[in-house]
């Protein structure tokens, strides 16, 4: 349900569950971590998923089985932050819940015109995981940020782009190729450039 492929430094992470949504186990939590844990050698990661949904979030059984308040969440939020190459979620289509995290986590976001942006955690009875407030407040403010987590709001790709929450609308068939095309210069440049001037925009 998680695809990788390598072609040289470029790794594509894909979610493909597609009949659930894109919603994600603790198995395909589980998965995504040690990808991107082991992407330390990778030049640059795009993230992305099959369908029209990039992911629902956690699989709603599995949440309130435990899932919503696991640390796998956060380990995977971290792994991708900490990613000395470029990262680079290409959302295919819808965001939502827990799965924000790892977009969040990562240095740019393209979405397609259809996609909405959403994180009901209060609603569900849970707690966002610590690092995904700090991350969104950090883009959009924290004014936006209470008005997606505690105001309920679902917001559309437009107003994610004003927000600074996503970087670049882009058409459903554009989007991998744009993916590519942002990370080519870094595939281009000196390893150790490229790293360099990600350390320095933190």
């Amino acid at each position: 349900m998680i695809g990788l492929e390598k072609d040289g430094g470029l790794w594509t992470v894909t979610i493909d569950r597609q009949d659930r949504a894109n919603s994600l186990t603790a198995g395909m939590l589980a998965d995504l971590a040690d990808i991107f844990e082991a992407a330390q050698e990778a030049r640059c990661v795009i993230l992305t998923g099959r369908g029209r949904v990039f992911s629902a979030g956690a699989d709603l059984e599995e949440a309130h089985a435990g899932l919503a308040t696991s640390a796998v969440w956060e380990r995977l939020s971290t792994a991708v932050a900490t990613l000395p190459g470029l990262s680079v979620a290409a959302l295919n289509g819808t965001l939502a819940g827990g799965a924000t995290g790892m977009v969040l986590a990562c240095d740019l976001r393209l979405a397609v015109p259809s996609a909405n942006f959403f994180y009901p955690v209060m609603k569900n009875g849970f707690l966002p995981q610590p690092s995904d407030p700090v991350r969104m407040s950090a883009l959009i403010g924290p004014a936006k940020t209470k008005l997606i987590l505690m105001g309920g709001q679902k917001i559309t790709a437009q107003e994610a782009l004003s927000y600074g929450l996503i970087d670049r609308i882009v058409d459903p068939e554009d989007l991998i190729d744009t993916a590519h095309g942002i990370c080519a210069a870094t595939l281009a440049a000196r390893p150790d450039i490229a790293t360099g001037i990600k350390a320095l925009c933190r």
